[in-house]
C-alpha cells in the first residue's frame, strides 16, 4: 500500500531519508508485524501453540499487505494502531489458516506490541545515527589535523579574544561527537530491551510457561530480557531521547560556529559551494549557510520534542492515559531530526573551505590588541601583575585613540623597552607563538576518537 499523504516538502532537507523509511508508517507496522512473527515462534518453541499455526501467521506478517490508510482511521477510534492492526492481521490469517489465526498475539497486549516495535525501530535507527557520527568523527579528526597550526582570531562574548587554530575549534566539536558515541555505546543494554507483559505486566494468561515465552521472545527479536516489563517506566526512552539532545546541541554548536565564520564580516570558513545552494531569491550575490542552518533550527527544535517525553514519564499506575500517547511521535520525530542534523554536518564538514589569509588579516583587525595578555604575562614577571596589567591596559588606549598598531606603542614606551628587547615583542606580537596547547588539545582529541574507533 503507498503512504497516507503527508508535509513532504520539508523532509528531505531536515531528516535523512533512511532515518525517515525506519519511521514511515511502513516502519513502523512492520516493526509490530516482526514482533507478532516472533511471538509466534516463541510461543511454538515451548509448546503452547502448535508449529503448524507460526508459518501461516509470519507469511501475513508483511507490511505491504495492509491498508495504512484504513488503519489509521481505525486508530482514532481504537485508541492505539496495534488493535485494529491484530484485528487485521487476524482477518489476514483466517483467509487462508483459520485455525491458526486462533493462535494470534496471544498472551500479549497492545503496549507490548508499540513498546518493542518502537525498540526494533529504535535499534536501527541507532544503527543510523552511530554511522554518520562514526564518519562524522572520521571527518572532523581530519580536519582538526590539517588544520592543527591555522591560527584564527579567538572570540569571547563575539569580541576577539587571544588567538586559537582553527584545528583547535575542530577538535571542540569533535570531543562532543566522541562523548555522544559514548553514551549511545553505554545506554544499549539499558535501551534494546522486549516490552511483554500482558494485561498488567504479569504475564498471568501464560502461566507457567509465562518467562520461557518471553525468554524465548525476547531472543527470537534480539532483545534483553528486562527484569520487568517496563509498560509505565519510560526511562529507557528517555534516556535515549536525551542522548539524541545532547548530539542536536552540539550539532547546533557547530552549525552556530560555521555561520558565524561564515559571516561577511569574518569570511574565514565557508559551507562547501554547490550549484543553487545557498542562493537567494532576489539576491545574486548571497552564499547563505544553508546546512548549519539545519543543524541550529535541530538543534532549537529537539529540546521542546525532549520536553515531551519528560513530562510524559509519570504514568498512572500499570498503563497511562495520554501520557504514553504523546510519546508515539514524538521521539520518532527526534530521531528523524538528529539524523537530518547529522547528514547536513556530512556536507559541511567534508568540505569545509578556509581563507588561512582571512584569518591572519582579521587576526589584525585589532593591530596587535589581541597579543595584549601575551605581552602582559612576560612584562608582569619582570615588573609585577598589576604595574604589567596597567600599563599594557594604557598603551592599548592609546594604540585605539592613535590608530596605531600596539607593537609600535610598545616601542615607544620607555618602560616596556626596558624590559622588553624589539625580538622579543616582535615574537610576543606573532600569533603563531601563542597557541599555548591548541596543538595539544587536537592530538587528544584525535586520539580519543581513535580509540574509540578501534
Amino acid at each position: 500500500m503507498n503512504e497516507r499523504p503527508g508535509n513532504q516538502l520539508f523532509d528531505a532537507y531536515f531528516t535523512a531519508r533512511d532515518m525517515r523509511e525506519v519511521f514511515c508508517d511502513q516502519g513502523r507496522v512492520q516493526a509490530m508485524l516482526d514482533f507478532e512473527a516472533a511471538l509466534a515462534r516463541a510461543e511454538a518453541r515451548v509448546g503452547l501453540i502448535p508449529q503448524t499455526a507460526v508459518a501461516p501467521i509470519e507469511a501475513a506478517c508483511r507490511a505491504e499487505q495492509y491498508d495504512y490508510a484504513a488503519l489509521g482511521e481505525a486508530i482514532a477510534t481504537a485508541g492505539n494502531s496495534a488493535i485494529p492492526l491484530v484485528k487485521a492481521l487476524g482477518k489476514q490469517i483466517a483467509a487462508n489458516d483459520a485455525e491458526a489465526e486462533r493462535y494470534v498475539h496471544l498472551g500479549a497486549t497492545s503496549q507490548d506490541v508499540m513498546d518493542s516495535g518502537l525498540v526494533l525501530q529504535l535499534r536501527r535507527a541507532l544503527e543510523l545515527i552511530e554511522s554518520d557520527l562514526a564518519q562524522l568523527g572520521e571527518t572532523l579528526a581530519t580536519q582538526a589535523l590539517r588544520y592543527v597550526a591555522t591560527p584564527l582570531a579567538g572570540r569571547t562574548w563575539l569580541q576577539h579574544a587571544t588567538p586559537v587554530t582553527l584545528g583547535m575549534k575542530i577538535a571542540g566539536w569533535l570531543g562532543a561527537v566522541t562523548r555522544s558515541r559514548q553514551r549511545l555505546q553505554e545506554l544499549k543494554p539499558r535501551l534494546l530491551v522486549l516490552q511483554f507483559g500482558g494485561a498488567c505486566g504479569t504475564l498471568a494468561a501464560l502461566g507457567a510457561q509465562a518467562l520461557p515465552i518471553a525468554q524465548a521472545l525476547a531472543e527470537e527479536l534480539q532483545l534483553t530480557l528486562p527484569e520487568q516489563p517496563w509498560h509505565t517506566q519510560r526511562d529507557r526512552l528517555v534516556e535515549f531521547g536525551s542522548v539524541l539532545g545532547l548530539i542536536a546541541g552540539s550539532l547546533g554548536k557547530l552549525g552556530r560556529d560555521i555561520s558565524l565564520l561564515m559571516q561577511t564580516e569574518a569570511g574565514e570558513v565557508f559551507e562547501p559551494a554547490a550549484p543553487g545552494k545557498g542562493g537567494s531569491s532576489t539576491m545574486p550575490h548571497k552564499r547563505n549557510p544553508v546546512g548549519a542552518a539545519v543543524l541550529i533550527g535541530a538543534a532549537t527544535r529537539v529540546p521542546g520534542l525532549l520536553s515531551t517525553l519528560f513530562s510524559a514519564m509519570p504514568q498512572e499506575h500499570e498503563r497511562s492515559l495520554g501520557l504514553w500517547h504523546a510519546e508515539w511521535e514524538t521521539l520518532p520525530e527526534i530521531c528523524c531530526l538528529v539524523s537530518g542534523s547529522l547528514k547536513q554536518a556530512l556536507l559541511v564538514t567534508g568540505g569545509l573551505e578556509v581563507d588561512a589569509d582571512r584569518m591572519a588579516r582579521n587576526l589584525d583587525l585589532t593591530q596587535g590588541l589581541v597579543l595584549a595578555e601575551a605581552v602582559s604575562i612576560v612584562l608582569a614577571q619582570r615588573v609585577g601583575r598589576d604595574t604589567a596589567h596597567h600599563l599594557l591596559e594604557r598603551c592599548c588606549k592609546r594604540a585605539v585613540a592613535e590608530q596605531r598598531h600596539l607593537r609600535a606603542v610598545l616601542g615607544d614606551e620607555p618602560q616596556v623597552t626596558a624590559e622588553l628587547s624589539d625580538a622579543e615583542l616582535d615574537r610576543l606580537l606573532d600569533p603563531a607563538h601563542y597557541l599555548g596547547q591548541a596543538h595539544r588539545w587536537v592530538k587528544r582529541a584525535v586520539a580519543e576518537h581513535s580509540a574509540l574507533t578501534a
